[in-house]
Parts: C-alpha cells; structure tokens; sequence
C-alpha cells in the first residue's frame, strides 16, 4: 500500500511542477495559456421547465429570490456550488424538493 501512495506523490509532484513551469512562462509572455470558462447556466430554462414562479422556486429550492433574479437577467451567473445545486435541481427537481422537506 505504501507503494501506491508514494506513486501518487509522485505524479501529483510532477503534475504541480508542470503546471508551475506553464505558469512561469506564461507569466514571462513564452506561450499562453487557454483560459476556461464554465458554460453559462440557464437559470430560466430550469425553473420553467419545473414550472414555478420565482417565488415559489426561491421558497421550494432555498435560493434568495434576488439571486434568482440576477441569475435569470444576466447579471452575475452562479457560483461553481449553486451551479451543481441547479444541475441536481434540473434532472431531479422533485427528489431535491423531498430532501430539502427532509421525506
């Protein structure tokens, strides 16, 4: 067993040294770097197709409504955790619902 964990050391001490080597030379205008962003997520899209208004979204999801709204205008996009919560919420709107009512 303490082989395999020496392993993963290992590979996880060459992966960081890469990664700090693409970060040098990126800094130093070598190469560049692709940058990644999330897909946006359409929050609307969602809780229409769970057909609720965004009170009763809001009330049965426990999301701030404000958020809702910012979300569904565009004016900021969720973080990375409320993004998986409204992943969850899209293929298992009910089963969400029954966990959070604690059934």
């Amino acid at each position: 067993m303490p082989k395999k964990a020496a392993a993963k050391k290992t590979t996880l001490g060459a992966d960081l040294i890469e990664g700090m080597k693409l970060v040098l030379a990126h800094q130093r205008g070598k190469i560049e770097l692709e940058q990644v962003w999330p897909k946006p997520v359409d929050v609307k899209a969602i809780r229409t197709r769970v057909k609720m208004s965004q009170a009763k979204f809001s009330r049965a999801y426990g999301i701030s409504k404000r958020a809702l709204q910012e979300w569904e205008q565009g004016g900021r996009q969720p973080d990375s955790a409320a993004r998986a919560y409204l992943t969850v919420i899209a293929k298992e709107p009910a089963l969400v619902r029954r966990a959070l009512a604690g059934e």
